[in-house]
C-alpha cells in the first residue's frame, strides 16, 4: 500500500478513542434519497476528501484527505487519478465533486479558459470514472466568453441537480465592463438536469452588481448559503469572498454580504463545510504585498460560529503544495480506505 503521510491509518486502542473523540461532534450522513448537503458530517471512521487541481489543471484530477479537515495528506502519491480529454484545452481546473442520493459521486469542471464547455464525469468509488462528457450550457448565447468553476448542488426538495458556472457575455452588464481590465464581466448562470443529458433552458442565477465569480452553495438547516468571490480589480480591487442566503437553493438569494476574508490578500474558489458548529471556508489565497505585482498561490481558510465574525485559520492548516480551487466532501472509512491503496 503506497502511502504518502505519516499518521498510521489503522488505529487501535488509545488512538481509536482519540480518533472517535473527534469525530464525535459530527452528525451521521444523511440516508439515500434525502438532501445532499455540504453541512453534513463524515460517519464516525469516516474522513474529508478534496479534490483539487495543479498548475493550469493539465494533468487532471487530484484528491487529498483528511479526518479534521485541517491538516491535508495527497492520495495516489498526488499523481493524477483521472485525466482530462474534452474540451478544447483539455483541462481539468476547478474540480468540484458531490455525492448523490443514488451513491454515485459526479464531478463538474472547467475544460478551457475561453471555451464554453465544461466537463462531467461520475464515479461509485472516486477512483474508476465514467466516459467524459462535455456539456455546452451557453449554446444559445454565440457571444459567451468562457465557462468557469462550474458547481452541482442537489435538490433534493426537486429531486433534480441544480449545475452552475461563472460566464461572461459582452455588453449584458456594461455598469461593470471595466471592472477586470481585460473584458471579462461575469455572473452566475445556472440550469437543472436529472440525468445530466437533459438540460432546463440556462438562467440567470446570480447577480450582485458587481463582477462575480466562484459561487459554491451549502445547505445550513433550512436555508442556503452561496460563497462567491467578487472579482472586481478596478477602480478599486476587491478580489474577496461573500456570502447570500435563500430559502430555496434554486434561490433567489439576498444581497453580498461584507467580505470574509481580508484585504491583505486575493481570495478565489471557495468551498464550505460546516464541522460541528464552525464553519470552514477554503479558498485559493494569493498575497499582495507589492500592490497586486506579485502573487503566491497557497490555500487558506476562513471559520465562523456565527457567519457573523470570521477568524482566518490559514495557519492551522496543511495542503499538499501546489493544491489550486478545489472542494471538499465528506466520504465513508470504506471509500478512504480503498483510494489509500492506489
Amino acid at each position: 500500500m503506497k502511502r504518502s503521510f505519516a499518521p498510521i491509518i489503522v488505529m487501535n486502542g488509545p488512538a481509536a478513542i482519540l480518533f472517535a473523540a473527534v469525530v464525535a461532534c459530527f452528525v451521521a450522513l444523511q440516508a439515500p434519497g434525502t438532501e445532499a448537503s455540504s453541512t453534513v458530517r463524515p460517519p464516525v471512521n469516516g474522513a474529508f476528501i478534496f479534490s483539487y487541481f495543479k498548475n493550469n489543471g493539465e494533468d487532471g484530477l487530484h484528491l487529498a484527505f483528511s479526518y479534521d479537515a485541517l491538516v491535508w495528506h495527497s492520495i495516489n502519491a498526488d499523481k493524477p487519478l483521472l485525466t482530462p480529454t474534452v474540451g478544447r484545452d483539455r483541462l481539468m481546473r476547478d474540480p468540484q465533486i458531490i455525492q448523490g442520493p443514488d451513491g454515485l459521486y459526479r464531478m463538474v469542471w472547467t475544460t478551457s479558459w475561453s471555451e464554453p464547455v465544461l466537463g462531467y464525469a461520475s464515479s461509485k468509488d472516486l477512483i474508476n470514472w465514467s466516459d467524459q462528457q462535455a456539456i455546452s450550457p451557453m449554446a444559445t448565447e454565440p457571444d459567451v466568453r468562457n465557462v468557469w468553476a462550474p458547481e452541482l448542488f442537489y435538490d433534493g426538495s426537486r429531486r433534480q441537480y441544480l449545475l452552475f458556472w461563472s460566464s461572461t457575455i459582452p455588453g449584458r452588464f456594461p455598469e461593470t465592463d471595466n471592472s477586470n481590465l481585460n473584458g471579462r464581466n461575469h455572473r452566475i448562470y445556472c440550469t437543472t438536469t436529472t440525468d445530466f443529458h437533459n438540460f432546463s433552458p440556462t438562467r440567470l442565477f446570480y447577480n450582485p452588481g458587481f463582477n462575480v465569480i466562484d459561487a459554491t452553495i451549502a445547505r445550513d438547516g433550512t436555508r442556503y448559503l452561496m460563497f462567491f468571490k467578487d472579482e472586481t480589480r478596478a477602480p478599486v480591487p476587491q478580489k474577496n469572498l461573500h456570502y447570500a442566503v435563500s430559502t430555496d437553493p434554486d434561490g433567489p438569494y439576498g444581497p453580498a454580504s461584507a467580505p470574509i476574508t481580508e484585504k491583505s490578500y486575493w481570495a478565489e474558489g471557495p468551498s464550505a463545510i460546516k464541522v460541528g458548529s464552525r464553519w470552514i471556508v477554503y479558498f485559493d489565497k494569493y498575497y499582495d504585498e507589492k500592490i497586486h505585482q506579485h502573487s503566491e498561490h497557497v490555500y487558506g481558510a476562513v471559520a465562523s460560529g456565527d457567519l457573523k465574525r470570521w477568524e482566518d485559520i490559514s495557519a492551522q492548516l496543511s495542503f499538499p503544495a501546489g493544491t489550486r480551487h478545489g472542494s471538499v466532501l465528506p466520504v465513508s472509512r470504506t471509500v478512504l480506505e480503498k483510494l489509500l491503496q492506489l
